[in-house]
């Protein structure tokens, strides 16, 4: 049986650089921290920028977690042309002309994206079908339905519109907009599925996230950043979030006994108070340490995950 380090861990915000996968970044942090033992709680196309949040160590058991959380995106829309991704990395498909749309007719179009949805994910995604991720079917020539899924956009904003010309001279127009919405949303498939509602066509030409869950750009540190703290002899290394900060940031935090926590540490199923919501909640002992997620069963606290040795 492996055993659990003994490392607490924590997360470490990171501003992702275009062109870099989420798993290029795990991998670079994987050397900054010296252990094999990070994730990331959900991915950024390799196009987008921003929030991207790891955890190391024992800090991988909140990542789960912390995905299911609400995400904040900026990003351009491009009206007048499709491309095989949805967004600007994918060949275009088709283009038609695009100036002139009435502002009335974007906004209508971004209502009818608007609240809780049913979204088709792009066809080069990382959706499982049948085994196989939905972008290695496409790559090998396959013909890819994936059914629609719920997802809530709480906010589809459109900020500004610039009529302007493609490189293949289609005119085009650009939106600048900004989404919250629940983990699973497509932004590029929220851009195709806008331009096919104007008649248009439309693909997504940049997006940046500027949050996940609580966690916010104004914490999260470039890869430069993050290497030169860990190599500044003088400095205090790595940047990392504390475990128990980390989750009284994120969770609903529940302030136990010294004997509720020993019970939950033996994994009793202690009686649980009912608190607004119905995510994870966080339960930390009377001397401030983090313990445990644990969910409400029936007024009973069943652990998801222990995080107290």
């Amino acid at each position: 049986m492996k055993r659990e380090s003994n490392k607490p861990g924590g997360l470490v915000i990171v501003d992702k650089p275009a062109g870099f996968t989420s798993h290029d970044v795990v991998a670079k942090m994987r050397g900054m921290a010296r252990t094999r033992r990070v994730g990331h709680a959900g991915t950024l196309d390799p196009m987008a920028t921003g929030v991207l949040v790891l955890g190391l160590e024992r800090a991988t058991k909140l990542l789960g977690h912390l995905a299911l959380t609400e995400k904040e995106y900026v990003g351009t829309i491009r009206l007048g042309q499709t491309t095989v991704t949805d967004d600007a990395e994918g060949e275009i498909t088709a283009s038609k002309a695009a100036h002139g749309i009435a502002r009335d007719d974007i906004d209508a179009g971004v209502a009818r994206l608007s609240g809780a949805i049913m979204q088709v994910p792009s066809k080069v995604s990382a959706i499982k079908i049948d085994g196989k991720r939905s972008y290695s079917r496409v790559r090998d020539g396959e013909d890819v339905e994936i059914p629609a899924r719920p997802v809530t956009v709480s906010s589809f904003v459109v900020h500004s519109a610039h009529e302007t010309e493609a490189d293949d001279g289609t005119p085009v127009t650009d939106l600048l907009v900004s989404v919250e919405c629940s983990s699973g949303t497509y932004i590029r498939a929220l851009a195709r599925d806008l331009g096919a509602g104007l008649g248009v066509g439309g693909h997504l030409t940049a997006l940046r996230r500027t949050r996940v869950g609580p966690y916010k750009l104004d914490r999260a540190r470039t890869l430069e950043q993050l290497q030169a703290a860990v190599d500044d002899p003088e400095g205090g290394g790595l940047p990392v979030m504390p475990l128990g900060e980390a989750a009284d940031a994120a969770f609903t935090r529940w302030n136990v006994t010294e004997p509720q926590a020993r019970l939950l540490l033996n994994g009793a199923r202690i009686a649980m108070p009912r608190f607004e919501g119905d995510g994870p909640v966080a339960a930390f002992g009377p001397d401030g340490r983090f313990l445990a997620l644990v969910e409400n069963q029936g007024g009973k606290a069943k652990s998801l995950a222990v995080f107290a040795l």
